[in-house]
């Protein structure tokens, strides 16, 4: 092989491999390339996304208002059961007081 047979040989491997490269470049652009429709899907995926954390922004505030309100009626609950506990205690020594005072009535 002489000198311009290498050259020849060689100008042909590199426009090969230079093709192979251009036709591999292509293929994987067109292979990946997004279309209008994939652009449209993506666009409702993320409206939907928003729209559900919206949503769940407003559960989450509505759940803390009720457990407020529900917070509050306990300790409202809790009040007034202790304030009628002590009132039965109070009825219930008044009670016994009164049971002790007729006894010694009828005793005496």
């Amino acid at each position: 092989m002489n000198r311009t047979e290498f050259i020849i040989a060689t100008a042909i491997i590199l426009f090969v491999a230079f093709a192979l490269g251009w036709f591999a470049c292509w293929l994987l652009h067109r292979l990946s390339q997004v279309t209008q429709a994939d652009m449209g899907e993506l666009e409702k995926m993320a409206r939907d996304l928003h729209d559900a954390e919206e949503a769940r922004d407003a559960a989450l505030v509505t759940l803390e208002e009720r457990e407020a309100q529900l917070v509050s009626q306990l300790g409202q609950s809790q009040a007034e059961l202790k304030a009628a506990m002590d009132g039965l205690r109070d009825a219930r020594h008044e009670a016994e007081e009164l049971r002790a005072y007729i006894e010694k009535l009828n005793a005496g």
